[in-house]
């Protein structure tokens, strides 16, 4: 008899274990996606890890689907999208690039609504820093946040190209209220 209720008291403390983690789990969410509805752009610094390339910059995100990235390189590039078009200019060179980004997994960044649904559907991974979230849509996504302040801080994406895609960020500010003009896409040079 006394093994029965060692046995239940035990049952009942891994329970009790499971529904706290649970509870973490669906509470970080919740901030997590009460975090993005109040916002609206973002300033932040990057590092970008393209198939062992590194790349440098900093950009301006503006919901819904607005980027704009300078990067620290010689060819003084310049990322600009805009309602799914996307121009790359190396300023050095006088040179724009236009490419399709429609079927792209980047989308579901520039997109609060397919952001707040990789929060809500993805699967949850916690550590001491770092909220990760993994998505399986159309294509794999992850998306890292700050465990204590709950800001993004980056994604981790296969592209069109198979180019493995390791972006981190630091935020600078938070929305900020951009000129116009500031992601208009380049013109075919």
């Amino acid at each position: 008899m006394l093994v029965n209720v060692k046995f239940f008291r035990k049952l009942q403390l891994v329970s009790a274990f499971l529904l706290i983690i649970t509870n973490l789990s669906a509470t970080e969410k919740d901030q997590i996606i009460s975090q993005l509805n109040d916002l609206n752009s973002l300033e932040f610094t990057f590092d970008q890890l393209i198939n062992e390339k590194t790349e440098k910059g900093s950009c301006l995100l503006e919901f819904p689907g607005k980027l704009k990235c300078s990067y620290f390189d010689d060819k003084k590039k310049e990322l600009v999208i805009n309602d799914k078009r996307l121009a790359i200019t190396q300023k050095r060179y006088n040179k724009t690039y236009h490419y399709p980004i429609s079927k792209s997994p980047f989308l579901n960044i520039l997109y609060k609504d397919k952001l707040l649904e990789i929060v809500r559907s993805g699967k949850l991974e916690l550590n001491d820093n770092i909220i990760k979230l993994i998505y399986f849509g159309d294509n794999e996504i992850t998306v890292f946040f700050d465990r204590k302040s709950l800001d993004l801080k980056g994604w981790q994406i296969i592209d069109q190209y198979n180019n493995n895609i390791n972006f981190s960020l630091n935020i600078i500010a938070k929305n900020d209220i951009f000129k116009k003009g500031t992601f208009k896409v380049p013109e075919i040079n």
